[in-house]
């Protein structure tokens, strides 16, 4: 068994700014609403992506991004988060401020791959999101979670190489015709 000092070290902090500061999206993927304190993120600005109803964030001098900290994060819980924001963004570790106290802490955040992505715009706006697409957004997530949690599920990685599943029928006898 691992030393308590080894267990924490695991745990890990996340600062969101999109559809995970909903603590209903959050209850989804967790099962659980684990604390967290408001928070700043310097140096980056929040984008809107066209066709899509979540953000991207990418580093930009003299922006900054607001959204919160979820404290106490687990390993698994890393791992869904990370299955949750796919391959189009990369965890990194980010300094965040604390509102309350301006206090600075590490964390992990999600930023966008594509940093010359020509569907980036604007801000993106989670008060209007919560009107327009939070409804749609929760049923998307508890799919996801389905679909992660079934005993035979598979990563999105090893489905785009599984053989169809589909089964064809042998060819039929040969048609001879009498002369």
């Amino acid at each position: 068994m691992g030393s308590a000092a080894t267990a924490t070290a695991a745990i890990s902090n996340v600062f969101v700014y999109g559809s995970l500061l909903a603590d209903d999206v959050v209850r989804v993927l967790l099962s659980r609403v684990p604390p967290s304190s408001p928070a700043i993120l310097p140096d980056f600005h929040r984008f809107s992506i066209k066709g899509r109803v979540y953000p991207a964030i990418l580093p930009v001098e003299d922006k900054k991004v607001i959204g919160k900290v979820l404290i106490g994060i687990t390993p698994p819980e890393l791992d869904i988060l990370d299955s949750f924001e796919d391959d189009e963004y990369e965890r990194k570790t980010v300094d965040v401020l604390l509102k309350d106290s301006s206090e600075k802490l590490q964390a992990h955040t999600y930023v966008w791959l594509n940093k010359t992505d020509p569907n980036l715009y604007g801000e993106w706006d989670f008060e209007e999101w919560k009107v327009v697409h939070m409804d749609n957004f929760l049923n998307m997530t508890k799919g996801f979670m389905e679909e992660i949690t079934a005993p035979d599920s598979k990563t999105r990685v090893e489905t785009q190489f599984l053989p169809t599943t589909q089964t064809v029928p042998p060819d039929p006898p040969p048609v001879i015709l009498a002369p």
